[in-house]
């Protein structure tokens, strides 16, 4: 038998553990989301529908309020992937490359800061509302509200890749 053969070719494993971590991120950034907003729509729908052609119904406005929740969390990590988000930079693009990464370096600071502060009373209190549940559709307020503590993981995760990245190229001198 090759040596090949007899040990574990790391380099595999470590591209499929890479893959399964991508698919991942696609799953909570992308097709959650995507499905959501799917139901989100047609409960929005089926909520006009039956108000001005049958009888109003209660439940389809709890509904698309957590379903909004989802989206908009969940959907805020991709754009943050993407680099995507709605942006003001009239004074960061007036200004040269290394006042840039000293603004960038700023402000991911101060989120990074405000996000790790938020991490641990957020989780605790949603963990703290799941004896709560909603009034129609008896979802538990856990449940709902979840998405924010996935929210501030993931960016977490995000702004310090992107604070390393500066800080890189600033010892660097990529300027």
């Amino acid at each position: 038998m090759t040596e090949q053969g007899t040990y574990c070719d790391m380099g595999n494993t470590t591209n499929l553990n890479k893959k399964i971590f991508l698919f991942s991120l696609d799953v909570v950034e992308k097709y959650i989301p995507m499905v959501v907003f799917l139901v989100l729509f047609f409960t929005f729908i089926l909520q006009i529908f039956c108000r001005y052609f049958l009888v109003p119904l209660t439940w389809p406005l709890e509904l698309t309020l957590i379903c909004f929740l989802w989206v908009a969390l969940l959907g805020g990590l991709y754009a943050k992937r993407t680099d995507s988000h709605v942006a003001f930079t009239m004074v960061y693009d007036a200004v040269g490359p290394k006042a840039q990464l000293f603004m960038r370096l700023a402000g991911n600071c101060m989120l990074f800061t405000a996000f790790c502060i938020a991490l641990y009373p957020s989780y605790d209190y949603v963990i703290f509302m799941g004896f709560k549940k909603s009034n129609v559709l008896k979802i538990p307020m856990d449940f709902a509200f979840f998405p924010f503590v996935v929210f501030l993981v993931f960016m977490l995760g995000r702004i310090g890749r992107d604070l390393i990245d500066d800080l890189v190229g600033l010892f660097r001198g990529d300027l």
